[in-house]
């Protein structure tokens, strides 16, 4: 009875009269750097019981420009472990006057397609006013209701950046006897708790000034406020499970997998006849990940717990499909047959990710998995997913990261490897020859590995040819050109690495003045960042990768033209890296030796004049102009 009072009050707050959403009482402060300004926001979470969870949302956007309309889009997902219903929506002008409200018939109702997945139960409802008459205020609520407590939502007020917050509210309501569990970031105010019936938590965030993004910041994610809550004890289908540490939710990750590793007999006698006579267990680990990226594809099928639980090793067997669940419990499953010892792990994917927080186990940091071979500090970490990746390698999707290992007994927290700069390498040598008309042709040799070898390999894998030439004849710094002829060769290990050869044919690469002619050495490996100085910076500066570049560019002119000017040497090195351009002739051929690293790092704020003057000099070196003359004249 008190969580249908509770629930009651809620509705009650939904169709309660509207606020005043003149644009005039937005604060001058609110409006500086702004596309959006969120009016207000009021999300309410009860959890009920471990099998039933309600979330109410209201919330009202003002859109001040074009740039905002993205904002202005209502959309939410349900499936059959959430339910999704009561939606409501009113459009106001600048004066906060109600235009038009939402009618159920203009609310699309469509199924979710992500292009990748064979099946999926999730659904989802869109709703958009379409108005252009700026500003303007959209005003929407809905409410969830989920049959579980196992993914519970992560407050945020700030949904991007140019978008600012006059008022946002968290709520938060269990039973005395449920133990919630709090994590605050970037906000320190501690919440208003209510006891009674139940317990209710409140937090309140006003007057949120938008945000500029800044050149390498950190992730915007990790620099807002944020309140995530994680169930205790908590209730997935007809799983329960205990999420008070990493160990225990890995325990409920161990359950769900229970008895999904049985291999079908005819793949067990496959895996025998692969590895019985390998003696190495590492080459036994890179022929069995052959055979599934030759035997299987990766599609997605969600449906229901199916979203967290993988299919079983025979289904992906005799389907010769699955997702990045199924295909990790697959490739452990091989392992397996084959005596070594393997674990399916969870990660958050994507570039620039850092992975889970050690002091606040969750779900929420979590959309993939891959599979590892523990080997003491020479792990072999296993992406399933792709039918083309070497055996070992992480890279940008999944490197340098907190993961959770699911054990037999439960998760252990630990880190995918982390590239080095000299792991990143890449080394080239460019032979050109410059014609007395400007023209060029040129001989691009190049060697790269580990990150730096990433975009050669989609190249490879993902581009037709077509695609593939149209990307090579805009990806150098040179005004008409054309790649005449291009080869890639693999060598596919941890620290993978691509060799490519381009010849390249350029029309108007030099220019003649007179007797003069005009051009500049680098061409290939040129800096295209220059910072603005006069930035007031706020956040601080990282660099998430690291790399290692070395450049070797030869250029001969014709015989009868001799130098008249060539750039100064630069070398800087500090605490951002090092970067060395040295230019020297020999008769009519200039040669320049260009070399840069960097590391993983980050730095305060206060270091960002010095990172603008190590960038300007870095982009005026790349950019110097040789300049030749004819011999006599």
């Amino acid at each position: 009875m008190k969580y249908l009072l509770c629930f009651f009050f809620v509705i009650l707050s939904i169709i309660a009269p509207a606020q005043n959403y003149n644009v005039r009482l937005i604060p001058d402060s609110l409006l500086k750097n702004a596309h959006v300004v969120k009016r207000m926001e009021e999300v309410h979470v009860i959890i009920k019981s471990l099998n039933n969870v309600v979330v109410t949302n209201k919330y009202a956007l003002t859109i001040l420009d074009e740039e905002g309309d993205e904002a202005s889009t209502y959309l939410n997902a349900y499936s059959s472990m959430r339910d999704l219903s009561s939606i409501e929506g009113n459009l106001y002008d600048a004066s906060g006057t109600k235009i038009k409200s939402v009618k159920k018939k203009d609310i699309i109702d469509a199924p979710v397609s992500d292009g990748f997945s064979l099946m999926l139960d999730d659904r989802f409802k869109k709703h958009n006013f379409y108005c252009k008459q700026y500003p303007y205020t959209i005003e929407y609520s809905d409410v969830m209701e989920v049959n579980n407590s196992y993914f519970l939502p992560t407050w945020s007020p700030f949904e991007s950046d140019h978008y600012s917050v006059q008022q946002s509210k968290f709520i938060v309501e269990t039973s005395p006897e449920y133990q919630i569990r709090i994590k605050q970031q970037n906000f320190n105010v501690e919440p208003q708790l209510t006891k009674g019936k139940t317990n209710i938590y409140s937090w309140e965030f006003k007057n949120g000034v938008a945000i500029v993004m800044e050149p390498l910041q950190p992730s915007m994610k990790e620099l807002v406020p944020m309140i995530r809550i994680g169930a205790s004890d908590f209730s997935m289908d007809n799983y329960k499970g205990d999420m008070r540490s990493w160990f225990s939710l890995g325990k409920f990750n161990t359950s769900l997998n229970k008895d999904r590793d049985v291999l079908p007999d005819n793949i067990k006698q496959t895996v025998h006849q692969l590895v019985d006579t390998i003696s190495d267990r590492g080459k036994k680990v890179e022929k069995l990940y052959h055979y599934l990226q030759n035997n299987t594809r990766y599609i997605s099928v969600q449906l229901g717990i199916g979203g967290w639980q993988p299919f079983d090793a025979k289904y992906v067997a005799s389907n010769k499909y699955g997702d990045c669940k199924a295909l990790s419990n697959y490739m452990v499953s091989l392992l397996k047959e084959a005596g070594i010892k393997a674990h399916y792990v969870l990660v958050k994917s994507g570039e620039g990710e850092t992975g889970l927080q050690e002091d606040f186990p969750s779900p929420s940091f979590f959309d993939h998995v891959i599979a590892c071979v523990p080997n003491c500090k020479d792990s072999i970490w296993l992406e399933c997913t792709s039918q083309n990746n070497p055996t070992g390698y992480m890279g940008t999707f999944t490197g340098n990261r907190k993961v959770l290992l699911i054990n037999d007994d439960g998760g252990y927290v630990v880190k995918t490897p982390a590239l080095s700069a000299k792991d990143n390498f890449q080394t080239r040598t460019t032979k050109a020859v410059v014609k007395a008309d400007g023209s060029m042709t040129a001989d691009i040799f190049t060697h790269l590995t580990g990150e730096q070898q990433e975009s050669q390999h989609q190249l490879l894998y993902s581009f037709t040819k077509e695609e593939r030439e149209e990307y090579l004849n805009k990806a150098l710094n040179l005004g008409t050109y054309q790649v005449s002829q291009s080869k890639y060769t693999e060598f596919p290990g941890r620290i993978p690495a691509i060799d490519e050869y381009l010849q390249v044919q350029s029309t108007n690469y030099a220019s003649i003045t007179g007797k003069r002619i005009f051009f500049v050495p680098n061409f290939v490996n040129q800096s295209g960042r220059r910072l603005i100085s006069d930035e007031q910076r706020k956040y601080p500066i990282r660099f998430k990768s690291a790399f290692y570049d070395i450049d070797t560019i030869q250029i001969e002119l014709p015989s009868n033209f001799q130098i008249e000017s060539l750039p100064k040497d630069v070398s800087l090195h500090n605490q951002f890296g090092d970067f060395e351009m040295k230019f020297k002739v020999i008769n009519n051929q200039v040669e320049v030796v260009r070399m840069q690293t960097r590391n993983i790092a980050e730095f305060p704020a206060t270091a960002y004049p010095e990172l603008v003057d190590y960038f300007d000099k870095i982009y005026k070196a790349d950019h110097q102009s040789v300049v030749f003359v004819k011999k006599g004249e």
